[in-house]
């Protein structure tokens, strides 16, 4: 596979050069220029879903990142979680993976509590897909639902106008805790265009929506400001007042590892998931729970950053049970099942954080699996990972097959934090099992219309069946439907882990913020 972060700088252009000179024309700053000058200096910025609608809206011209900047980052030495609409993509405008996104932002915040920032620079919704972005309860009127709900939860919403802000997209800053706006930016239901067409009066931009009537007329805002900057001067200024973060995980010394070292555990081969743990995890010693029982899930305590955590880890290597037989790594067997789901309840019970390290193929099919109980041990692991109050982070390195994925804390099973490495698989078996499964359902149907495929033609088939399945297995496939929140180098993964766990347990007390009321 090709480095697929050469392609990254490219996404973080937005709409281009030009679309960023006409910004700066209008004497705006970008969304990425606009959350650096918002940031603390000499902080990093954990960015979340950049691959957001990748490859998608071809027929439109793109959406790159989904126009929309999200992520984690340090305002005034406390953590936030800032949005950011990205005006050089289709003037801001909101596709449905934007939504999306600003969903997924949306609940990160409030399951990590999280102060929200959202820096408004959007046309509202993109009209030609206005039928996929408009009604649902997964679009655009969900963001202003969370807004209320996020609210009500006590967690403080900031939003700075800076640029467009019109029709239903003008709930979403009104209903935040603070409004600032900048000179020159417009906020109304209706633009002086529409109001002459509706109504047939005429009447200018600022006098219909602009940053000094909402400030001195209808008291809409509560600060207004003359220019980017100092919006976000004020801005910087206002998030001081919130209160002091609690305890921070720290970053922890750990030197990095050998030149090379995290190639093989991306090549393929066998390898012991323990040699990859020690390369994440802390340097101290790694507490194993029934080491030599159900081997294939490699469970235990270590630290994260000095922060306790419980590790559910696929083992990579062929392992032998005491009564001799042979089981394969990333393969999920009863004994496994069942040792994994009470290590979990166990983390539960302690309080312990949840690590979950994927790179499964699946659960082990046939004749004695089933008979031992195969579904019953999955069920009880998928029930235990539903009802955990933990904070939970999945870091998906290989595979994630079937319900493999779904028992390792999928991203249907509310972990904070979906992490992958590039070469990581998502779907719902391997492109060899799918592509024999695909290619005889699409003989039997030829043979139905009374066609007999000969060798050449089965051949042929079975590739464009195979080339298709793995496009859709590439994790930029996933990463661009947000089903995994940031794609990461894996000589990162400690770094990435310890950025997540500090935003996954800054109330971490014994007693989990946890709520349903985000159910996006």
């Amino acid at each position: 596979m090709d480095n697929i972060f050469d392609e990254e700088p490219k996404i973080r252009l937005g709409g281009g050069p030009k679309a960023i000179d006409r910004q700066h024309a209008k004497g705006r700053l970008t969304a990425r220029e606009r959350v650096a000058k918002l940031l603390d200096p000499a902080t990093e910025f954990f960015e979340l879903a950049l691959w957001a609608a990748w490859n998608m809206y071809p027929e439109w011209g793109g959406a790159p990142a989904a126009g929309v900047v999200t992520g984690v980052g340090t305002v005034a030495a406390r953590r936030v979680m800032v949005i950011a609409n990205d005006a050089t993509v289709k003037a801001g405008a909101f596709f449905p993976m934007t939504c999306k996104k600003v969903l997924r932002a949306q609940r990160v915040a409030l399951e990590n509590r999280l102060p929200l920032v959202y820096l408004v620079d959007s046309a509202g919704v993109f009209l030609p897909l206005q039928d996929e972005i408009f009604p649902d309860e997964d679009d655009f009127g969900r963001i202003f639902r969370n807004n209320a709900v996020i609210s009500a939860a006590g967690v403080p919403q900031f939003a700075a106008i800076m640029g467009n802000c019109v029709a239903g997209g003008g709930y979403l800053p009104v209903l935040c805790d603070i409004l600032l706006m900048t000179e020159g930016s417009g906020l109304y239901l209706a633009g002086p265009a529409l109001v002459k067409a509706a109504i047939g009066q005429v009447v200018d931009h600022e006098t219909l929506g602009g940053a000094k009537m909402h400030a001195a007329v209808s008291g809409t805002i509560d600060y207004r400001e003359p220019t980017d900057e100092s919006c976000l001067g004020r801005l910087r200024a206002l998030l001081g007042a919130v209160p002091a973060d609690p305890g921070r995980v720290p970053p922890g010394a750990t030197p990095p590892p050998p030149e090379g070292e995290f190639g093989r555990f991306t090549s393929g081969t066998e390898y012991d998931v323990r040699d990859l743990l020690k390369h994440v995890l802390d340097d101290q010693p790694f507490d194993e729970y029934k080491a030599e029982y159900g081997q294939t899930l490699v469970c235990g305590f270590g630290r994260l950053g000095g922060v306790p955590v419980g590790v559910v880890a696929n083992q990579k290597k062929r392992v032998k049970t005491a009564e001799g037989t042979v089981q394969f790594g990333g393969v999920i067997y009863v004994d496994s099942a069942d040792k994994a789901a009470r290590f979990v309840m166990d983390c539960n019970q302690l309080r312990v954080p949840l690590l979950f390290v994927q790179n499964v193929n699946g659960f082990m099919v046939g004749k004695e699996s089933e008979q031992a109980g195969i579904i019953r041990a999955g069920a009880k692991l998928v029930n235990v990972i539903s009802n955990s109050v933990v904070p939970k982070i999945t870091l998906i390195t290989g595979g994630s097959f079937g319900a493999g994925n779904y028992a390792l804390c999928g991203k249907a099973f509310d972990p904070r934090f979906v992490l992958a490495w590039p070469g990581a698989k998502y779907a719902v078996m391997g492109g060899e099992q799918a592509a024999g499964t695909l290619l005889d359902i699409q003989v039997q149907a030829l043979k139905r219309a009374g066609k007999e495929p000969d060798a050449e033609d089965l051949a042929a088939l079975r590739d464009r069946v195979k080339a298709s399945y793995e496009e859709q297995t590439d994790i930029r496939y996933a990463a661009a439907r947000l089903w995994v929140d940031a794609v990461i180098r894996p000589e990162d993964s400690r770094s990435a882990l310890l950025r997540a766990l500090d935003v996954a347990t800054r109330y971490d007390d014994g007693r989990p913020f946890k709520t349903g009321v985000l159910q996006v």
